[in-house]
């Protein structure tokens, strides 16, 4: 880890505990800052918040103290990426003119591992999770190590300690986290992709969304490079105004990007890289996502061997169209990651047998007419749950399903879905909604659908 000495004495409200807030708390001790943790909860009884006390930490828990703000100085505000910027703490801070951070701006400051950055709208997990695999396989064979990090779940700040110059962080990278970033140089930096209607509670329009996401790229030097979709030319237009890398592109259909699907490989302009049907994750979206963990990869120092060993036996993260089972000849998936209309689209159209599908969450006042197609073409039966369960039975409806089935949860979706499945279909829990109606993340979530999977099995 670098020695750097931009937090050293200074004086640093961390907002926010969790699992980022405790982590980048960590770090900056080591980096000797000197700490003040608020968070909401009441943190009498949170082990980790009297962890930070006892080695010296500030904690004020219960409250939010604004006038803090004023009554003392400080130099940085770190904030926990999913409280919002309308949270009077950090309004108070805005007026103050108090820098505003996000923990892997901290933790990334002081890397010595080099380090490459995904973000997009639907995919980047998959792409960090693919990636991560293949560079592993290629630095192992010298010893070292990649980390996926990050918004995959593992803060950055866990990791920048032990990570050494010969190894890799592969950092999966929300728009939350990038709207508090100002100042990163990833060597390679990607976006899978950008779509509308996704966080726009937090981010209020779909254009400061996008210049949020474009923060991955925005300061980088001429010497890293940006992997960009070819196929969203309005995007791409304005990561060509943006960007200062290197750009190379990737495509789903068109054979000018430096790396497309071809008919029976993975190519790029010089070369077929891996036969598509040797590849196991399903979807025409896993072949994109598949395109940037090639691109980055190579970029990195990978071969197509490296490459060849990860897409061959990968089936898939969590929650993300992941297999389950097979039951009764009749193939098991949990997509609980689709918390928005637009992950549905993707992983709906991932299969070539019919689909018994199960959807339902938190009402975000969408209709679901964008998913007619998709119904009308791939569902042949489906199972509706929780807040949108007639605004997704109006959809089911225009598309002509004839078996509609309508329950209050998932619990009971589950087995109902199991009534209509017949031997060579697949059962899809492709929820197109936020889970916050009835679970606390799509973890959870997802966790509960496979239990339910699990309970079949004894019934």
């Amino acid at each position: 880890m670098k020695d750097i000495k931009t937090y050293n004495n200074k004086n640093i409200l961390v907002l926010g505990l969790g699992k980022s807030g405790f982590a980048v708390s960590e770090l900056l001790l080591q980096l000797g800052a000197n700490l003040t943790l608020n968070d909401k909860a009441d943190l009498e009884k949170n082990a980790k918040a009297q962890e930070l006390k006892s080695r010296g930490v500030r904690v004020i828990g219960g409250h939010h103290p604004v006038d803090l703000l004023e009554k003392e100085h400080f130099d940085y505000l770190v904030k926990n990426p999913g409280i919002p910027y309308e949270n009077p703490m950090v309004q108070k801070a805005e007026e103050l003119n108090i820098p505003i951070i996000t923990e892997p701006e901290v933790a990334l400051s002081c890397s010595d591992a080099p380090y490459v950055c995904v973000t997009g709208s639907n995919g980047k997990t998959t792409t960090v999770m693919l990636t991560q695999r293949i560079l592993d396989h290629h630095l192992q064979k010298s010893g070292h190590h990649a980390y996926a990090v990050g918004n995959i779940g593992v803060p950055i700040s866990e990791v920048v300690p032990k990570a050494t110059k010969d190894d890799i962080l592969v950092v999966e990278i929300s728009s939350f986290q990038l709207l508090g970033v100002t100042d990163i140089d990833p060597k390679v930096a990607a976006i899978v992709d950008i779509y509308n209607n996704v966080h726009l509670d937090y981010h209020k329009t779909f254009e400061n969304y996008v210049n949020a996401k474009l923060n991955v790229t925005r300061t980088q030097n001429s010497n890293d490079y940006f992997i960009a979709n070819y196929d969203q030319k309005d995007i791409l237009a304005k990561e060509k105004e943006v960007s200062p890398a290197k750009m190379q592109t990737f495509s789903e259909t068109d054979h000018n990007a430096d790396y497309f699907i071809g008919d029976e490989y993975l190519e790029s302009q010089n070369e077929k890289i891996m036969k598509i049907s040797d590849i196991k994750l399903p979807g025409i979206h896993n072949l994109q996502n598949s395109l940037v963990a090639i691109a980055i990869s190579k970029i990195m120092g990978a071969d197509n061997d490296d490459i060849a060993a990860v897409l061959s036996t990968f089936t898939g993260a969590k929650h993300r169209l992941q297999y389950v089972t097979t039951l009764d000849g009749c193939k098991v998936y949990n997509d609980s990651k689709s918390t928005n209309i637009e992950a549905a689209t993707v992983a709906i159209p991932s299969f070539k047998q019919p689909e018994v599908l199960i959807a339902g969450g938190l009402d975000r006042g969408f209709t679901f007419d964008d998913l007619v197609p998709l119904f009308k073409k791939h569902v042949k039966s489906i199972i509706l749950y929780g807040e949108t369960r007639y605004l997704l039975a109006d959809a089911a409806r225009k598309a002509g399903i004839k078996d509609i089935v309508i329950v209050n949860t998932l619990q009971e979706a589950v087995p109902r879905a199991w009534e209509l499945v017949e031997p060579g279909d697949v059962l899809l829990f492709s929820p197109a909604c936020a889970s916050w109606d009835q679970f606390r993340t799509f973890e959870e979530r997802g966790d509960y659908f496979v239990r339910f999977v699990e309970e079949l099995k004894t019934k």
